[in-house]
């Protein structure tokens, strides 16, 4: 994606966990994101109700954070949130992007998110944006 057809996309973000996925919403006009729920299904329900959040806010592309440890050592968890990425890519035919998510569930906590897996997807997004200044 070019850096002039960031500021006209929107985007889905993903918080990926096994038990739950948050998400969240965002365009790059705003250049920020906006929690929307999480999903809690499992398997083929959950790429369901995905598929369903794709359908309603038809995004141009697809954010995953991936997690680190803090010296920035892959782990088990990174393993599996970039093989949720590929298999995002694989059922929706939507450009993937992954981003370092180290720490956005601690900072949606401390921040006092009602949903915190929702809120750690908007901050996913929102790292996603700095990483992609406008042009």
């Amino acid at each position: 994606m070019s850096a002039g057809g960031l500021s006209t996309s929107s985007f889905l973000a993903f918080d990926f966990g096994e038990k739950r996925v948050g998400v969240a919403t965002g365009s790059g006009l705003m250049r920020q994101g906006q929690p929307l729920r999480t999903v809690t299904a499992q398997g083929d329900a959950r790429f369901a109700a995905i598929a369903a959040l794709i359908a309603q806010w038809q995004p141009d592309a697809l954010v995953v954070g991936v997690p680190f440890h803090p010296d920035g050592a892959e782990h088990e968890n990174t393993r599996r949130a970039r093989r949720f990425a590929r298999q995002l890519h694989g059922r929706f035919r939507l450009p993937v992007h992954e981003v370092d998510e180290r720490y956005t569930t601690t900072e949606a906590l401390s921040a006092g998110a009602a949903d915190a897996d929702a809120a750690s997807a908007a901050l996913i997004l929102d790292q996603f944006f700095r990483e992609h200044p406008s042009p």
